[in-house]
């Protein structure tokens, strides 16, 4: 469409200087003898695009009779506003049907807006009516309707359902599904991508990259980099913060600093942001202090996700008192008020350090009403000190906010039984069976080639699982003569000691060390990696360090909490985690 008028109409040519300001374009087109529609149309977009959201109104009721795309163009500039769907209505009263491109619009307003689930409903069956579900325009934004609502199935069911995907289509469903914790399934769609021959974007690459920072997959992570040099985007600010991201959440936060480094010149905070959290996970404080302080020197403003790096930093490296410090400078020097997620990091802190009393008055007085997480972190932390009442009592608050969640049940019973309180053991099994309350299953993931492999408890459907379970076993007798142990902790009082065995030989974490030794994931001098769903066990961190002996490798862990670097037979965590 020609901003500057319809030649083919005889539409006046206006001069291209007065789209700077669409007020002189108005009133060219006013003292013009024929005013063709379409500069009405654009009108309502230059209006929208200079904050004159009023105007554009205006604009549209002198047009005689609006076509489709001037009420597109006016529900478009509207999509952050509930007045866009009240001229839907409107448009559909006069009566014009949608095009694919209104209903786009619609539904990016759909999202922005609160309490849009029905009415996205409501459009997409709409959709189906017009035959426009499976369009460019409408399906993309279908998809990526779904995903904000935190509904992954149906955003990839409506992906399936399209007949031409072109970049955009795929940039929605590869970020969808990243963000909706479906990161193989994002990685599946990307490869897709590149074999149809489809065009990447900005969005796709850093979509990618985000799920490559869920699995910890390093492999593919400098795979994708390669793709962006190759494309490009290496030197996009979201492509660039996305990598540091990718590098970080991977545990080479040293390619996570290089890629900063040479993007320093265009990083934003989120970047700043990205690296800092990356050196956090690692309980890195120092370098995340560093990095903080060097913001100043290029007038970068510390967030509050900056300090939310930095409280986790300290959590992770165990420094209570730090983490008291900063929660105060945020508010008295920055004044950013702290978060939930802030004094989550702080409560942590102190339980970690055995200061239970503290972190349970913290979590009662601070101006927040407490969440499952904060209720999990002092649960966790009372079972770590063996404080069983004040378990119990943490249990029974996470149980209220939340009577499904398995770990409520399941840490309090642990820790009761090493207590030997079986009575009471026996009464959170049975509360968990009469609620029909399932554990979370646990995961682990490796990365061979740049092919990721899954392993569950007790795994058996591997191609290799008769070499994984040979390798395992004889790792655990090699273990077992220099001193190894296991840790019976956190399993069943009544279940036998042949069971016991047998049950922690086969957690998801070892099936997918024994896989990487087997197909030789590591090469010498290279650590072998694995990231895990839930939070490490004890026996298992146990195992690891006397494995790290035995295989004489360095061993790297990421569960659901941080990092953990096994090597020579400690772990960097120091035992506490």
């Amino acid at each position: 469409m020609n901003l500057l008028g319809d030649q083919t109409s005889g539409a006046p040519a206006l001069k291209p200087e007065s789209i700077a300001d669409p007020r002189i374009l108005h009133a060219q087109a006013l003292k013009s003898s024929r005013v063709d529609r379409s500069i009405f149309n654009n009108l309502i977009t230059l209006y929208a695009k200079s904050n004159l959201l009023d105007s554009s109104l205006r604009v549209f009721k002198q047009i005689p009779s609006p076509n489709i795309v001037s009420w597109t163009s006016l529900i478009s500039v509207h999509s952050s506003s509930p007045l866009s769907l009240t001229l839907f209505l409107s448009m559909l009263r006069h009566p014009i049907l949608p095009n694919q491109r209104t209903l786009a619009s619609l539904l990016k307003a759909c999202v922005s807006l609160p309490r849009c689930l029905f009415f996205g409903l409501s459009l997409h069956a709409l959709s189906f009516k017009l035959s426009l579900n499976a369009q460019p325009f409408s399906g993309s934004a279908l998809v990526n309707f779904y995903s904000k609502y935190r509904l992954p199935i149906d955003a990839r069911k409506v992906f399936d359902e399209m007949r031409e995907r072109d970049e955009v289509c795929y940039a929605a469903v590869i970020v969808g599904l990243a963000q909706n914790s479906k990161p193989l399934e994002s990685l599946s769609l990307f490869a897709a991508m590149k074999s149809s021959n489809v065009s990447s974007t900005m969005y796709s690459v850093s979509g990618a990259l985000r799920a490559v920072a869920d699995l910890a997959a390093l492999d593919q992570c400098r795979m994708i980099h390669g793709h962006a040099v190759v494309t490009g985007f290496d030197k996009n600010v979201i492509v660039g913060s996305a990598l540091v991201d990718g590098y970080g959440k991977s545990g080479l936060v040293s390619d996570a600093r290089k890629v900063f480094d040479e993007n320093i010149a265009v990083m934003n905070i989120v970047g700043w942001n990205a690296l800092m959290a990356g050196y956090a996970q690692q309980g890195d404080s120092s370098s995340v202090i560093k990095l903080f302080q060097s913001m100043a020197n290029v007038r970068f403003v510390p967030d509050e996700y900056s300090f939310l790096a930095a409280l986790s930093g300290f959590y992770n490296a165990g420094l209570v008192g730090e983490s008291e410090i900063w929660l105060k400078r945020m508010k008295l020097e920055y004044g950013i008020e702290p978060g939930l997620e802030h004094y989550t990091c702080l409560i942590g802190a102190l339980g970690k350090a055995g200061r239970l009393e503290d972190a349970e008055r913290i979590a009662t007085t601070m101006p927040f009403n407490p969440d499952a997480a904060v209720w999990r972190s002092l649960l966790s932390s009372c079972a770590h000190h063996g404080a069983a009442d004040m378990a119990l009592r943490m249990a029974r608050r996470l149980l209220e906010l939340d009577p499904n969640d398995d770990s409520a049940y399941t840490i309090a019973a642990n820790v009761l039984s090493f207590a030997g309180r079986w009575s009471e053991v026996a009464d959170m099994r049975k509360l968990m069976k009469d609620r029909r309350v399932k554990k979370e299953v646990g995961k682990s993931w490796i990365e061979v080639k740049g092919e990721v492999h899954m392993f569950m408890a007790g795994d058996r459907k591997h191609e290799k699982i008769e070499e994984i379970y040979e390798k395992l076993a004889e790792l655990m007798e090699s273990i077992e003569k220099l001193g190894y142990k296991p840790v019976w902790d956190e399993m069943l009082h009544e279940v036998g000691k042949g069971e016991k065995k047998e049950a922690l030989w086969y957690h998801s974490e070892k099936l997918a060390l024994a896989y990487g030794i087997v197909s030789g994931a590591a090469p010498a001098g290279k650590p072998m990696r694995i990231v895990k769903n839930l939070r490490i066990c004890k026996d298992c961190h146990e195992a690891f360090k006397y494995i790290s002996r035995a295989i004489d490798k360095e061993i790297i862990v990421r569960d659901v909490n941080r990092y953990h670097k096994f090597l020579n037979g400690s772990c960097t965590c120091g035992d506490i985690w």
